[in-house]
């Protein structure tokens, strides 16, 4: 192993202490599912690895990864979303649905009609609340991690909040 590698290796086990967790709190909050959001969140960390000698701004590692992480889940929501269209159509029957893992996996949420409203929003209102109010990210860290401007990120985080509002005043 050569020198130049020392300082990445020290460098992602800074970040990976500091942010690994969120991270897959993130994950799981995406996913409802915590084995995939360890399994996305390790990947992640794994592929910076690979190409930190890539990276114009080691700066900007723990943004790279946030990306990496949310691309990933909208990848793993697309498959899952494809294979349980293919397995309905050949059983001719609706896919059913799994019960929940996130009530034991995410005890930091108090109630799981909030989840179960969350699960309701379309995939950017949902990423944009829970980035915005769960993770706690600033509305410029949102569009950075999204991809999109803050303009859209003010956008998708009021029409999910507006579509929140009635699930969780009926449960009230």
């Amino acid at each position: 192993m050569t020198d130049d590698l020392w300082p990445a290796d020290e460098a992602l086990t800074r970040l990976f202490n500091a942010h690994y967790r969120p991270l897959v709190r993130l994950a799981a909050l995406l996913l409802a599912d915590p084995g995939s959001a360890e399994e996305l969140v390790q990947d992640a960390y794994l592929r910076l690895h690979q190409h930190w000698h890539r990276l114009r701004d080691p700066d900007r590692a723990l943004g790279y990864l946030r990306t990496s992480v949310i691309n990933g889940a909208r990848s793993r929501q697309r498959r899952r979303s494809v294979a349980d269209r293919y397995a309905a159509a050949v059983r001719h029957a609706p896919a059913a649905e799994e019960p929940s893992a996130e009530v034991g996996a995410l005890g930091a949420l108090r109630r799981a009609e909030v989840v179960a409203a969350l699960r309701r929003l379309p995939a950017r209102q949902r990423e944009a609340l829970v980035l915005r109010y769960y993770a706690d990210y600033s509305e410029a860290e949102v569009a950075e991690a999204m991809g999109i401007s803050r303009g859209a990120v003010k956008s998708h985080t009021a029409r999910g909040l507006a579509a929140l509002r009635p699930y969780l005043e009926a449960g009230r």
